[in-house]
């Protein structure tokens, strides 16, 4: 676990820049993956070459038929997968902390200046402090869970291709040196094989958490657009009437204006007959 101790650290200052997935995510990589890692799949696999026995006693076959089988040991390999899927997120604390550090300058030259209509206002975080993802920031997290996922899925493809996900008892290997086909037996193959699942399995829901966390941060950024779109609206001007219903318009007018010319002539003259009366 000391192997471990700064990258512990560093991931440990990214939950501050992520989301509740993201804070998973990375609870998911202590406990599962380091811890376990380093309390017990070391003291399982050992010194794995002097634990398996071939028979033969010629002299280098067991070596050689060792590195056929395993050309990286297990341990090694979830060593460099914990490593690699690491990057990406390290990268993004790098570039976080560079914006971080870029408002907190725009939040003292607000402070110190009396008149802020001028200055540029902070974009990523508040006057607390808190780091809102959104634009750069977001893309960045975005790029950053893509190779996350990239990289998950790269390590369980290599993992199935150099060794499988079960371990066999023995295997034959008729590799030179080895004068003919020996057999080469392996040293608790049951427990390491329980193992070899249990990375499997925390390698899987470190993908599905990497693809929920960028969905949900694709669909709050939707719904956080709609509603700024909503707030800021402009008001619909009154649509323009078609130049083909215009002479309809125009001839409605004018029967209006008949018809009222008619109800004042009719008006007129009663008023006339009542007065002649």
């Amino acid at each position: 676990m000391g192997d471990f101790g700064f990258l512990s650290k560093l991931l440990d200052k990214v939950q501050q820049h992520s989301t509740v997935v993201g804070k998973v995510w990375m609870s998911v990589l202590f406990l599962f993956r380091i811890m376990v890692l380093g309390a017990g799949v070391e003291s399982v696999w050992g010194d794995e070459r002097s634990n398996m026995e071939c028979d033969s006693q010629r002299v280098g076959c067991t070596n050689v038929c060792y590195d056929w089988k395993f050309p990286v040991s297990h341990v090694r390999f979830w060593v460099m997968q914990i490593i690699f899927v690491s990057t990406p997120t390290l990268l993004y604390l790098g570039h976080a902390m560079h914006v971080i550090s870029r408002e907190k300058k725009l939040h003292e030259n607000m402070k110190t200046a009396e008149e802020t209509s001028g200055l540029k206002k902070p974009k990523y975080t508040d006057s607390r402090g808190r780091v809102h993802i959104k634009g750069v920031l977001l893309r960045s997290y975005m790029t950053q869970l893509f190779f996350k996922i990239i990289l998950e899925l790269g390590f369980i493809v290599g993992q199935y291709y150099l060794y499988g996900f079960i371990m066999v008892n023995y295997f034959d290997c008729e590799m030179y040196p080895c004068v003919h086909k020996v057999q080469c037996f392996i040293s608790r193959p049951t427990e390491k094989t329980l193992f070899i699942i249990f990375q499997l399995v925390v390698a899987c829901i470190s993908v599905l958490l990497n693809i929920l966390e960028g969905f949900y941060l694709l669909c709050r950024r939707l719904k956080s657009k709609s509603r700024h779109s909503v707030h800021h609206q402009p008001l619909m001007a009154p649509a323009a009437v078609s130049p083909s219903w215009q002479p309809c318009m125009e001839k409605i007018a004018m029967e209006k204006i008949a018809m009222e010319a008619m109800n004042h002539n009719k008006t007129n003259t009663s008023y006339e007959g009542e007065k002649h009366l």
